[in-house]
């Protein structure tokens, strides 16, 4: 028993796991510091500030709303500082799931591996029938309409049996991923830079019709209200961790890794702040339970041109987030499949552009099924739930690795590290008993399935258990 307890949590040592990022197996390294800032920025500036700023605002803590997000934000950060250390040591694909590789053993990050591929591809296919329902607005503004038929997922009650508008951003995104890291994340770059003009272009605007006014009561919901909306608004930053997905293909990772993170963390922020100021002192709170409250404030306040413009940001921004979860599934298949626990084709890259082209073309499959054909509403929970445990093992992992590893170089090392993730902790944890009982019984079904995968596959092919075979004879 023991040595079969031994066998399933066998570490990867940190050298092996650099070396297969630095050798053949390894991604193409083409990003900096200012890329993988556009990348968090992608992923978090989306439906969260278009949607949940007045929704939070309405429900939950009125006026209050910054605070909800300046306690959101730090929260988050908590979080984002131990990515950040975990980031500068170990420069690799995989994100929390290679980093509890190295800590915590196989079948631990097998798990949480597991976990992660439900999260991005849930993500992937709940932002891409949002980016369909978003564009089919804007067609409609111009007089065209989609047959419904073809106009929402699979739902004969409704008349509707699959989306092609997910189906074609999907399709769209993944041949861009393909092109190459250089070419995909410039074009985020410039989707990024498109969509933060235009938020900064609603803050402008929208400042010059603030009424004071609307500010009072500045907390009508009490401050048990802005804690409930900082819980929900926790949710609008969590894409920042799809940053620690590129360490492979950062030039510096050891110097670019925290400063992307951190910096990304701290634009949105400031745009999520700046927002809702600007949002609730332009229309009263009470107002702003709306599907498009930023949009909606610009109506309200006779600026429909600006509106036309926070329609493309929507859209822009939604790509981009979709675009994000992407690229943070395909690299998360490449480095499972590296390891031997999935299938060893999966990790192949192409000659030309360095690319994984099989973890691509999976995602895009898997992201095509989902969003095309399956309604999503209530699964949406679980992207949720797979982040927060993935937050919460990233934290745990950067204390253990302090006590048992001291000696190991950090170019970047948590503050007050037994206190900061400890809050990372608690706070995550909070939300996640918060979260539905039915979420919990669809994650420990997840959870099964991957357990079973893991000892018919994962076990006998594992390249760690090939090696450690090798070193025994």
């Amino acid at each position: 028993m023991r040595r079969l307890l031994s066998t399933l949590f066998r570490r990867k040592p940190m050298d092996y796991t650099i070396h297969q990022a630095s050798g053949k197996s390894g991604l193409q390294k083409a990003m900096g510091a200012f890329d993988l800032t556009m990348l968090g920025v992608g992923a978090v500036i989306g439906t969260g500030i278009f949607v949940m700023t007045g929704i939070v605002a309405a429900n939950n803590a009125g006026p209050a709303i910054i605070l909800s997000f300046v306690l959101s934000g730090i929260a988050c950060a908590f979080a984002a500082l131990c990515y950040a250390e975990f980031a500068s040591m170990i420069p690799a694909s995989g994100s929390a799931y290679t980093y509890s590789y190295t800590v915590f053993g196989e079948l631990f990050a097998w798990i949480l591996g597991w976990d992660l591929i439900l999260e991005y591809g849930l993500a992937c296919s709940v932002v891409a029938s949002g980016w369909s329902a978003y564009f089919q607005e804007l067609l409609k503004g111009f007089g065209f309409h989609l047959p419904t038929v073809i106009s929402a997922a699979f739902d004969p009650g409704k008349g509707t049996y699959v989306d092609v508008m997910a189906t074609v951003i999907v399709l769209l995104l993944s041949a861009i991923l393909l092109s190459g890291v250089k070419e995909s994340s410039r074009i985020n770059d410039i989707m990024v830079l498109i969509k933060i003009g235009v938020v900064v272009l609603f803050v402008v605007v929208g400042a010059f019709y603030v009424q004071p006014s609307n500010w009072t009561p500045f907390m009508p919901y009490g401050f048990g209200g802005v804690v409930q909306g900082a819980a929900t608004a926790f949710l609008a930053y969590i894409g920042f961790d799809a940053v620690s997905s590129a360490s492979e293909e950062v030039r510096n990772p050891q110097r670019d890794m925290p400063i992307g993170i951190l910096s990304s963390l701290a634009v949105c922020m400031v745009l999520y702040i700046a927002v809702s100021i600007v949002l609730t002192g332009m229309v009263p709170y009470t107002k702003l339970n709306v599907g498009d409250p930023v949009a909606f404030a610009l109506r309200f306040v006779h600026q429909d041109w600006v509106a036309g413009f926070v329609s493309l940001g929507a859209i822009l921004g939604i790509t981009t987030v979709l675009f994000v979860m992407m690229y943070g599934q395909t690299r998360l298949f490449f480095a499972i499949s590296r390891d031997g626990l999935l299938p060893k084709s999966i990790a192949k890259l192409s000659k030309k552009s360095k690319t994984p082209v099989f973890s691509i073309l999976l995602t895009w499959i898997m992201a095509t099924i989902f969003s095309a054909l399956v309604p999503l509403d209530e699964l949406a929970q679980l992207v949720n739930i797979g982040t927060l445990f993935a937050f919460i093992v990233v934290s745990i992992g950067v204390v253990i690795l302090r006590v048992k590893r001291p000696d190991i170089k950090r170019n970047f090392k948590v503050p007050f590290v037994y206190v900061i993730p400890f809050l990372a902790v608690l706070s995550c944890g909070f939300l996640m008993v918060n979260l539905s009982g039915e979420t919990w019984i669809r994650f420990l079904i997840w959870f099964g399935i991957g357990l079973v995968i893991y000892l018919l596959f994962g076990f006998k092919h594992s390249e760690l258990g090939k090696l450690q075979k090798q070193q025994n004879q």
